[in-house]
């Protein structure tokens, strides 16, 4: 990967931005892909799109990838300056105490660690169950509620405190990987396909979308919005290559073996058999997902917009999802990269996506 790109990605991945709160990566976001882009907008919602017009006619792509991130909500503090807090998006509350976080304020970060009684000092039954949520609470070494409202204000954002660590066989770890690399992969699409943009029919929107962890917002605006003739959702999905996963139940994917292009009924099927042409013909490794329902991702919502949208969906094989320590194959992303960039750029005047 170039060292550029990975820099990119970086900062993308530690740049806080839980649902609702996405404006230092949609900044990183827009200072990478506005030079780049014919037309760059944000929205009022906070989607950021990019768009690439070609000199021929053809269809209309849209590529999204939200850039929001699970984190959480500042809601109590009490009377010694212990800060009680809500969850933003969907979040295994066994893997939170004794972490270190990050709150979000408008005086700038203010570091602190979810709060935990020693195990020294629990009783038996104590040890064996899950806290909930209500019962957790950050300290931030304030001695009394007064210093900690001297900082903290009630729905300040607050963000787990992980960086980006390299690990094995191109790999990489981190909060947050769900979805900072979709939001990277159509920042590198768009680079790629601007330097072959005489080769481009038709459009390529791509839209760092906002507030999906909290019901795939963002998206639904952006297809309202554009009226593409295509939209494809890029993601992550889950990797099964690892220990307590029943593949019969959610199938076999493995990092380091391509993007998971998956199909059923959220699918459109022309589009679904473009991606998989490409994936053979470049002789790019993929991976095929079965999905009899919705998708539950972008797809879902782009593909119900306006008078029905063309949907794909191409994801990124993640381990331990929704979890501090998420884990992709940087190889994964520059094949999902080269497989999205060939399918736009191989789109004609003559398009139809009409399944019948």
């Amino acid at each position: 990967m170039r060292d550029d790109s990975f820099h990119l990605l970086k900062k993308l991945v530690e740049a806080p931005s839980p649902s609702g709160y996405e404006g230092p990566v949609i900044r990183i976001y827009r200072e990478y892909v506005e030079q780049k882009a014919d037309f760059f907008s944000i929205d009022v919602m906070g989607n950021a799109s990019a768009i690439i017009s070609g000199e021929q006619p053809g269809p209309r792509v849209m590529i999204t990838g939200h850039c929001d991130e699970i984190g959480f909500m500042t809601q109590f503090i009490d009377e010694q300056g212990f800060i009680y807090f809500s969850a933003i998006g969907s979040i295994d509350h066994q893997l939170i105490p004794g972490r270190k976080v990050t709150i979000h304020t408008r005086q700038g970060p203010i570091a602190g660690v979810v709060g935990k009684k020693p195990v020294h000092l629990m009783e038996e039954d104590e040890k064996r169950k899950v806290p909930a949520l209500s019962d957790l609470f950050i300290d931030i070494g304030a001695r009394n509620k007064k210093e900690t409202t001297e900082k903290i204000m009630i729905g300040d954002a607050i963000t787990l405190d992980v960086n980006l660590e390299r690990l094995l066989n191109n790999s990489i770890c981190s909060k947050a990987l769900d979805n900072k690399v979709g939001a990277f992969i159509l920042a590198e699409v768009l680079r790629l396909v601007k330097e072959r943009k005489k080769d481009l029919c038709g459009e390529l929107i791509c839209v760092a979308t906002v507030q999906e962890e909290i019901g795939i917002r963002g998206a639904r605006v952006s297809a309202y919005q554009h009226k593409p003739d295509v939209g494809i959702a890029v993601d992550v999905g889950f990797a099964t290559d690892h220990p307590n996963v029943d593949k019969k139940r959610v199938g076999e994917f493995s990092l380091g073996k391509g993007p998971i292009i998956t199909r059923g009924a959220n699918i459109n099927p022309l589009v679904f058999d473009g991606l998989l042409q490409i994936a053979q013909e470049k002789k790019i490794p993929y991976q095929i997902e079965g999905a009899p329902q919705t998708t539950g991702t972008e797809a879902g919502v782009m593909q119900l917009s306006r008078n029905g949208v063309a949907a794909g969906l191409v994801s990124v094989p993640c381990r331990y999802m929704h979890t501090p320590t998420e884990m992709v194959s940087l190889d994964d992303l520059e094949t999902t990269i080269d497989l999205l960039g060939h399918f736009i750029l191989e789109q004609s005047s003559d398009f139809s996506f009409i399944p019948i």
